[in-house]
Parts: structure tokens; C-alpha cells; sequence
């Protein structure tokens, strides 16, 4: 992480602004999987231990090595902890498939449809914040799928953790829409239009200093 801001009450109004882009909240229906995307937030595997067990799938596959924020927070990949979080749940061993090579939204997307190549559905859990970016990279990575993008349903302000704090979480949705705006020339994820609104917020952030997540490309 880059050195400690101080956070403003229109910092967090800026964030927010991004915040309610990232967020989609499909309706989950019924599917042939529930594919959950590993990540520092173990309560992505609660909610796909809550959607298993309420009967939205006949299993779960987790897919994750380990990534910018995981690398020595579990002792193991984020597939592994999250299914682990999900049995703890009562979550049958047997319903859980693990892809653990994963590090990204795109490889998760990527090699979990090659391990699932027959699905024709899937819920897609994971992190409230990146649910837009999942949903852009599923329309070039996995078009045919009949997706749902879902996350646990928490509060901008709940979101931060105690190894992922306000800061960081800033960092990553600015550092997301950045991605949103360069990735699809890059063949990564589909074009996916940046409200005016969200630009602006953007911009701001960029320019306080919430820059630890945009890739240094000089």
C-alpha cells in the first residue's frame, strides 16, 4: 500500500459514487453452479454456503491461488480457505470443486469455464465491489454462459476489513475503473460505458492519491 491517507468525509461521498457503479445484485434463480471468486473477503464463501445450502445449486467451485492482497493472509489459496469457510458453514465436501491456479478475475472466469465446460448457468459470487468488472469480463470470457452476478449484501462502509481497510478498498475500485476503461482494447473484458458521474468521482479520487491499484505502465 502506498503512504496513509487522511480520509475525508468527500472522499468517502466520492467513493461511494463508485461503490454503487461496481455493485450489479442480480437475482439469484436456479443454476447449474455456483462459482465463487476468491479473494481477501471470506464472506463471498458464506454467501455461496447461504445460496447452496437455500438449494440455488447442486455445487459450489471455488477459484483462487492467491492474489495482490492474499499472498500470506490464509497460509493456503483462496480456493482451499474459502471452501474450507464454506464446510465450516455445512457446506458437503463432496458439492465443493476447487480451480486454484487463479489469480484475477479473468483467469478465474477463464479457467473456471474450463473445468465447467457443459454449464449453461452459474451464479457468479464475489466481492460486492467488483461485481461490474465480473460482469464486463463474463461478457468476453464466457458469453454464452446465462450468468448472475451476485455478492453478499453489505454497506459500503461495512465493507473494509481488518486486512483490507477504507484505503485499500478506495484504491481497488478506483484501480477497477481504471481497468473498466482500458481493459476492453487490451481483449480482457467487453466495452462497458463509465457514467459521467463515476468519471468525475474517479478523477478525484485519482487526484487525493488513491493510486496503489493502477498499474505503473512508465
Amino acid at each position: 500500500m502506498s503512504q496513509e491517507l487522511r480520509i475525508t468525509e468527500q472522499d468517502l461521498g466520492a467513493a461511494e459514487v463508485l461503490w454503487e457503479f461496481h455493485c450489479v445484485y442480480d437475482t439469484p434463480r436456479p443454476a447449474d453452479a455456483i462459482i465463487g471468486l476468491g479473494s481477501y473477503d471470506l464472506r463471498v464463501a458464506d454467501w455461496c454456503a447461504e445460496l447452496y445450502l437455500a438449494g440455488f445449486a447442486p455445487f459450489i467451485l471455488f477459484t483462487g491461488s492467491a492474489g495482490n492482497w492474499t499472498r500470506d493472509l490464509y497460509g493456503m489459496t483462496e480456493a482451499e480457505a474459502f471452501a474450507q469457510r464454506a464446510e465450516k458453514a455445512g457446506v458437503p465436501a463432496d458439492a465443493v470443486l476447487l480451480e486454484k491456479r487463479a489469480t484475477n478475475i479473468g483467469e478465474n472466469l477463464r479457467f473456471a469455464r474450463a473445468i465447467l465446460p457443459t454449464i449453461h448457468s452459474a451464479i457468479i459470487a464475489t466481492k460486492p465491489q467488483t461485481q461490474r468488472r465480473c460482469q464486463a469480463t463474463l461478457k468476453h470470457q464466457w458469453a454464452r454462459l446465462d450468468a448472475m452476478i451476485t455478492a453478499p449484501l453489505i454497506r459500503f462502509r461495512e465493507q473494509p476489513t481488518e486486512h483490507h481497510g477504507m484505503q485499500a478498498l478506495i484504491c481497488e475500485m478506483v484501480g477497477d475503473i481504471w481497468r473498466m476503461n482500458a481493459y476492453p482494447a487490451r481483449g480482457f473484458q467487453s466495452e462497458h460505458p463509465v457514467p459521467e458521474s463515476v468519471e468525475r468521482a474517479f478523477a478525484y479520487l485519482v487526484g487525493r492519491g488513491y493510486t496503489a491499484h493502477i498499474p505503473d505502465e512508465k
